[in-house]
């Protein structure tokens, strides 16, 4: 049997009262929230606790990327969080995707670690003007096997490499995929890109989801519709 693609959030907003008051209309249309450098750079911890009493589960999207020592310290210093999943960059390397999977064991059980593969707003170009030769998915693939055999056991990808990543890893890996824009709405600065019930049909385990409800007329009709996408997906 299908498990269902779930919907996080991305609340990408500038401040505390406007998404509060955007959580004010969406209501119990999700259960997953995304917070980001924005908002947890303005309002530091606090705004993990005030949004995670409102019942919310928390994605903590931090993508942090340091030298090992500092990763893991960092992720020691959010201790007695209400965190459930927390990011940090793949290309950090062995020793850091290493001592960050030791300090979140340690620090925050209950979370999962997510690493981040490669930015869905990169595409071939602009892994080329970084040195990287890869395709995107050879990258992905590469970066994905280096966090599972570090004790990272999440991943953050774009819907186009689900299925590589399934075939490469299994079905028990949790995929987490950026980069999804309903039917018509506007790509901004994304590359690799599918629709909510495309990634869902290809593997992924979470979608993230921002500007396309955060900037929608009526968030509300767009986030329920997205609900109706993934669930069309279990019966596909």
């Amino acid at each position: 049997m299908k498990s269902q693609c779930e919907l996080i959030l991305a609340l990408d907003l500038p401040s505390r009262e406007a998404s509060f008051k955007l959580l004010d209309q969406l209501g119990p249309a999700v259960q997953w929230v995304k917070i980001g450098l924005q908002l947890f750079t303005r309002y530091g911890p606090s705004i993990v606790e005030e949004i995670a009493a409102r019942g919310y589960n928390i994605f903590l999207d931090l993508k942090l990327h340091d030298i090992p020592n500092t990763v893991a310290s960092a992720i020691k210093s959010l201790e007695g969080l209400p965190i459930k999943m927390l990011t940090l960059h793949a290309s950090g390397g062995e020793e850091m995707l290493k001592q960050a999977a030791i300090a979140q064991q340690s620090a925050l059980p209950e979370a999962l670690l997510l690493g981040v593969t490669v930015l869905t707003s990169l595409d071939q170009e602009a892994l080329n003007s970084l040195g990287v030769n890869a395709t995107p998915e050879e990258q992905v693939v590469r970066l994905a096997q280096l966090c599972k055999d570090s004790g990272v056991s999440g991943l953050v990808c774009s819907p186009l490499e689900t299925h590589y990543l399934k075939e490469t890893l299994g079905d028990s890996v949790t995929l987490v995929t950026p980069g999804i824009r309903p039917e018509g709405s506007n790509a901004n600065e994304q590359k690799r890109i599918t629709t909510p019930q495309q990634a869902a049909t290809s593997g992924a385990s979470f979608i993230v989801v921002g500007r396309p409800i955060t900037q929608a007329a009526n968030p509300q009709s767009v986030t329920l519709a997205i609900q109706e996408d993934l669930k069309a997906q279990l019966v596909s």
